[in-house]
């Protein structure tokens, strides 16, 4: 059952928060030793017995009774917050994250944390915490990043919906990669903390991940909302209540690979665009852009402004000599690289940030929407720490195989990825729907009618011997 439908289950008391609960631990107990997505699972018979005092309890709001599971980036108070890191694993939350309260006060109950890598770094769940999560198509591959321990969770059907975080596709390509749906919002539809710099660094956002599009629109609205104590936040506006309305059709634009910008491994072009003529088929109009921007200016970039962002965040622990060696080789090159940055090349960075942000306002005077592939390759083995060829072309950085994703991110545009199908190698696939900012209801209408047509997370769940 999607969220929703266990909302309504659990509000005509067709089904109660102990039998949820139950059942939800049975399945973890059932598959999560092979996939390995939750970690920090609290105590059966307390979760049970916060089951039962919400069975007796007024509801709260919609996720009255519906375990979650926390990305392990976020604080959920009494549980530990690892980050993937052993500098931090076992250290207790003492409050919540932001958006976290808001599920709480929803009536969510957190069941625990989902996997990530350390410090979100890099598109693959692995950490010396936690260890790797696994596909749950192909429990030999990688089930993506930083989002992968969520994404798995919900393929699983070991959780109903589950929250994430995007710097560099982080709930798009563990979404693809696992036949579910991820939303990167418009920046500034859910805040971050109100604590440190709440200015400089614009790159990342937290979001929903859900098996179907009305899921993800209720998780989002919950998320949603200004905090008076951050400067800069958008007003809430709900979604979820558009998703039945019929809107106009739309003008579609498929930016295949840039102009040979991005290369992608054999039938994920291929996948991509047919699910794009499917998208045809439902009444919008296709064409095929040329690259509105150049693709090495915008990396450039990129890399930049995410190395100085790292840096900010994670520079006092590369300070300490005792902790520096902790910190994995992607950290400790993104710090260094972000630490002999000067401030005009940040500045630098951030105006050519800020042309293609002028580019791509012109770009949708044209379209609705753009559309991308979720990643640019296959999961690949999950033994493996990263990518280093695609298609025969070298990869330069740990993060350059996500290359497809920088377009949206480094201008804060929405996105929701929508499983796209599934390749002759048996492994899913998604597509990023990318709108101009402020455009999330409308790309969750267009998700949602793309369910209603394809189903692909109902249809082809993953089996398990």
């Amino acid at each position: 059952m999607g969220a929703l439908a266990q909302s309504e289950a659990l509000a005509n008391g067709s089904l109660t928060a102990v039998a949820l609960m139950q059942a939800t631990l049975a399945r973890i107990a059932a598959v999560n030793g092979a996939v390995n997505a939750i970690v920090s699972l609290r105590d059966k018979d307390v979760l049970l017995a916060e089951a039962a005092t919400a069975d007796t309890s007024p509801r709260k709001g919609w996720l009255h009774g519906i375990p979650m599971a926390i990305k392990d980036l976020s604080d959920a108070q009494g549980l530990p917050t690892s980050r993937g890191s052993p500098l931090f694993a076992g250290t207790i939350a003492e409050k919540d994250s932001v958006f976290v309260g808001r599920l709480r006060a929803a009536g969510a109950i957190i069941i625990g944390k989902t996997n990530t890598p350390e410090f979100g770094l890099g598109s693959h769940t692995f950490n010396p915490v936690h260890g790797a999560t696994h596909n749950p198509y192909d429990l030999s591959r990688s089930a993506g990043g930083s989002s992968g321990g969520a994404a798995a969770a919900l393929a699983s059907g070991m959780v109903s919906v589950a929250d994430g975080s995007d710097m560099m596709g982080s709930l798009r390509n563990p979404a693809g990669w696992n036949n579910v749906y991820g939303m990167r919002p418009s920046w500034g539809t859910v805040p971050g903390e109100p604590e440190g710099d709440m200015f400089l660094h614009q790159l990342s956002t937290s979001g929903p991940m859900a098996t179907n599009p009305r899921d993800l629109a209720a998780l989002l609205d919950t998320m949603t909302g200004a905090d008076p104590r951050q400067p800069l936040g958008n007003s809430p506006k709900a979604t979820l209540q558009t998703l039945g309305r019929d809107g106009p059709a739309l003008k579609l634009g498929w930016l295949g690979d840039w102009g040979g910008a991005f290369p992608y491994a054999d039938g994920i072009a291929g996948l991509s665009e047919a699910a794009v003529a499917q998208m045809a088929q439902l009444g919008h109009q296709v064409s095929e852009l040329a690259p509105p921007f150049d693709a090495e200016a915008m990396w450039d970039s990129w890399i930049t402004l995410r190395s100085f962002s790292v840096a900010a965040g994670l520079g006092d622990i590369y300070q300490d000599a005792a902790k520096r060696d902790h910190l994995k080789e992607a950290a400790q090159w993104e710090i260094e690289r972000g630490l002999a940055l000067s401030a005009l090349q940040v500045h630098s960075a951030s105006v050519v940030r800020s042309d293609w942000y002028r580019a791509a306002a012109r770009m949708f005077d044209d379209v609705d929407v753009v559309i991308l592939p979720s990643a640019q390759l296959w999961p690949f083995p999950v033994e493996d720490v990263h990518p280093t060829e695609i298609a025969g072309r070298s990869m330069d950085t740990y993060h350059r195989w996500m290359q497809v994703v920088v377009p949206a991110g480094l201008i804060g545009l929405p996105v929701v990825n929508v499983p796209a199908g599934f390749g002759e190698n048996g492994l899913p696939g998604g597509l990023q729907l990318i709108g101009r900012h402020g455009s999330d209801a409308q790309l969750l209408r267009l998700a949602q009618q793309w369910h209603a047509a394809t189903a692909w997370p109902r249809k082809r769940p993953p089996v398990f011997d």
